[in-house]
């Protein structure tokens, strides 16, 4: 477990798995400090307040952003201990989503940016096809041969294609956002939840513990109590080594404070032993990014 000695205690290490930075807040409403609110500075202050001490940022080259990678890219250049980029490659919103020449567009991108990973979101009526196809394939097999993370944000309906895309490329961890689509107010037998725990048997598929605020039935309501079940049943299966707590800022501004974020699962989720919880705080995540660094 990595961590610094401080008073004879080992202090864990805190990794977000999921923020994001804009220099130009790219949200509808428009809101009257949109050239600050999304900048990097303010995840850095909200980070240092809260003795966090990495961050990924998944980049989004959405509206009024569409040089967010480079953008990312310097903010690592000045901040190489604390931040982790992960570029946006292809995402739904670009033009380029799923059309030929996606494997260039991967290995381009590792060579102008400094990635340990990508961030890949898919259209939610997406069928999958492509990810198995012959330009899913070469994609993924460019993102093995670079020893890239691929953080994805898929629907749970896409977790049967997810499996067999991760046990076909078992030295790719696939990270699935915001407890992989998973809902609070979903009804037995759960079915969402249910394709979401059987990816549990692929060893190479983990799940970020983020997005309370999307997974609740009241977006607003901290603590969320709403999904300690969800919370639960993925610690249960997935176990804490393929867990990784993440904030969604500064996103998740339009719901709770960073603290919130944090406090969601670190306090509020008393059913995690201590030791557990430092895995899935930073524990977890260090050693994928480690074993991506060369470290």
């Amino acid at each position: 477990m990595s961590g610094v000695i401080f008073q004879e205690q080992v202090i864990p290490m805190i990794i977000d798995s999921h923020t994001h930075a804009w220099p130009r807040w790219p949200y509808e409403p428009p809101v009257p400090d949109s050239t600050s609110r999304g900048t990097i500075e303010q995840l850095l202050f909200e980070m240092d307040q809260h003795r966090v001490d990495q961050a990924v940022l998944v980049c989004a080259r959405i509206d009024h952003n569409p040089d967010n990678n480079a953008y990312i890219a310097e903010c690592v250049h000045r901040h190489p201990t604390r931040l982790i980029q992960f570029a946006d490659v292809d995402c739904s919103w670009t033009d380029t989503y799923h059309t030929p020449g996606a494997t260039d567009r991967l290995a381009r991108t590792a060579e102008e940016c400094p990635i340990r990973g990508f961030t890949h979101y898919v259209r939610g009526d997406d069928d999958g096809s492509w990810f198995l196809g012959d330009e899913g394939v070469q994609f993924f097999q460019k993102a093995a041969d670079l020893k890239l993370i691929a953080s994805l944000a898929i629907g749970s309906h896409l977790q049967p294609v997810l499996r067999r895309l991760a046990e076909r490329f078992p030295s790719v961890p696939f990270l699935c956002h915001h407890m992989a689509g998973a809902r609070a107010s979903e009804q037995p037998p759960h079915p969402r939840l249910k394709e979401i725990l059987a990816s549990a048997r692929t060893p190479n598929i983990c799940i970020k513990m983020s997005g309370f605020h999307y997974v609740s039935q009241v977006s607003w309501d901290y603590p969320y109590s709403d999904c300690g079940w969800i919370v639960r049943a993925l610690y249960e299966h997935f176990g804490p080594t393929r867990l990784c707590w993440g904030s969604d800022y500064p996103v998740v501004r339009a719901y709770m404070t960073y603290q919130h974020a944090l406090e969601a699962f670190q306090t509020h989720c008393p059913f995690i032993p201590e030791k557990d919880k430092a895995e899935i705080l930073g524990g977890a995540l260090h050693r994928l990014l480690a074993e991506r660094s060369g470290a």
